[in-house]
């Protein structure tokens, strides 16, 4: 049963204050007032993408010889110096840099909070509650994404301009800083010497962890179930915003403000209700999971569902049934929240403690790297077809890929047995 720990709070207000950028409900419209194409908005996706893999090896000496809490620290440092860049200027070669400000704070980040909470778990032999405590911290940070939606819609119905929002981001990322910087040192794990050759030695590792997950078909198939998913979400889900965009101009009411305004009320609120959906979502994925005759069922019905829900977003924006658009996207974000504690937990089920930090790293590379794939591809669709037609071919793409990435249900029965 899960009870509240001393770190609980802190890992809780970690998720919480890091989802506080208030742009994201905006970034795709920002983008746009700012001139640039669909194409170039997934060509910036791509560049933050690639170079958070790219830089995926340096972060992870980096965390190995400093420690896992000075890492996070060096990623909200250039978190916020991005953020400054977005909020002084407007053009695409100025933001490609600050994308790849951006992606050092990913590249840092990504998995090390999640290594962190799982070594805290370890050492207070409390592994049994991955899912749980893993959701439930996850929670918080979708919470946080809800508060973040109507402080975002506030900033721009009172400013009228949407760039204030990255200067104000810098504010509790500043606070999540301290945050950080008050872990225990236990959670920075075991420590190595930096020595000379160590970068080289390190990408002959991350080979040979990448090479050893693909020999092991469970986390292979466990690795490419959870990336494609996650890597289809990270490529579309700010799509929703000019589906929004419209459905608000459409709306006969506050016909006397502007219209990003308008826009920005139907977004922060829309973007509220869901937010506090998958903040419910996170919370409950331990006792969702439970509710079928396996993890890995669970794994794949969801991935089937999620992926169908964005094709009927696609094609009711096609067909201007912009409700049921609004609605399926909601869905959508729903079912990621619910798969990823899953997909966390499977993963760590496939692959023994030792390699857990790579497990979750490879995990983490792959998401990036069909990320970078799909958001050029469904910029370019967008621009030449709209936006209905480009999800609906992106997420019949997915579909299809289900075959290759689908998770074997016997192994799931088996390991729950054993549990």
């Amino acid at each position: 049963m899960f009870k509240q720990d001393a770190m609980f709070p802190r890992f809780a207000l970690y998720g919480f204050l890091k989802n506080l950028r208030f742009f994201d409900p905006f970034i795709l419209l920002i983008f746009r007032d700012a001139g640039l194409s669909f194409l170039e908005i997934g060509l910036l996706y791509s560049i933050r993408e690639v170079a958070t893999n790219i830089l995926e090896i340096p972060s992870g000496i980096f965390a190995d010889v400093f420690g896992r809490r000075k890492s996070m620290l060096m990623a909200f440092g250039a978190y916020i110096i991005s953020f400054l860049i977005f909020y002084s200027f407007t053009d695409f070669s100025i933001y490609a840099l600050a994308m790849i400000l951006y992606a050092f704070g990913e590249a840092f980040r990504s998995g090390t909070h999640k290594a962190l909470i799982l070594e805290y778990l370890t050492l207070n032999k409390m592994q049994h509650l991955k899912v749980d405590y893993y959701g439930r911290t996850r929670a918080f940070s979708q919470f946080g994404s809800a508060i973040n939606a109507l402080i975002a819609a506030a900033l721009v119905f009172f400013s009228g301009d949407y760039r204030t929002m990255f200067l104000a981001a810098t504010i509790p990322y500043v606070l999540d800083f301290f945050n950080l910087a008050s872990y225990p040192r236990e959670l920075d794990g075991e420590l190595t010497k930096l020595s000379r050759g160590m970068v080289g030695a390190q990408i002959r590792a991350t080979l040979q962890d990448l090479g050893g997950m693909f020999k092991n078909w469970r986390a292979r198939q466990a690795i490419l179930n959870s990336s494609g998913f996650s890597g289809l979400f990270r490529a579309t889900k700010d799509y929703l915003q000019p589906i929004l965009e419209s459905f608000a101009l459409a709306m006969p009411v506050f016909l006397l403000i502007s219209d990003k305004r308008r826009s920005a009320l139907v977004i922060g609120s829309v973007y509220f209700v869901i937010y506090l959906f998958t903040s419910y979502a996170s919370r409950s994925a331990g006792q969702f999971s439970q509710r079928f005759r396996s993890l890995a069922h669970a794994i794949n019905l969801t991935f089937l569902a999620g992926t169908g829900l964005l094709l009927i977003a696609g094609l009711a924006t096609w067909q201007n049934v912009t409700w049921l658009a609004v609605l399926s996207y909601l869905s959508f974000y729903v079912v990621h929240n619910l798969r990823r504690p899953m997909n966390v937990a499977y993963i760590s089920d496939q692959i023994s403690n030792r390699v857990m930090a790579s497990g979750l790293s490879v995990e983490s590379q792959f998401i990036t790297l069909l990320a970078a794939i799909f958001a050029p591809i469904l910029g370019a669709l967008a621009d030449r077809l709209g936006i209905g037609p480009a999800l609906m071919i992106l997420a019949s793409g997915v579909l299809v890929l289900f075959l290759v990435v689908r998770v074997d249900e016997k192994i799931g029965i088996l390991k729950q047995g054993n549990s």
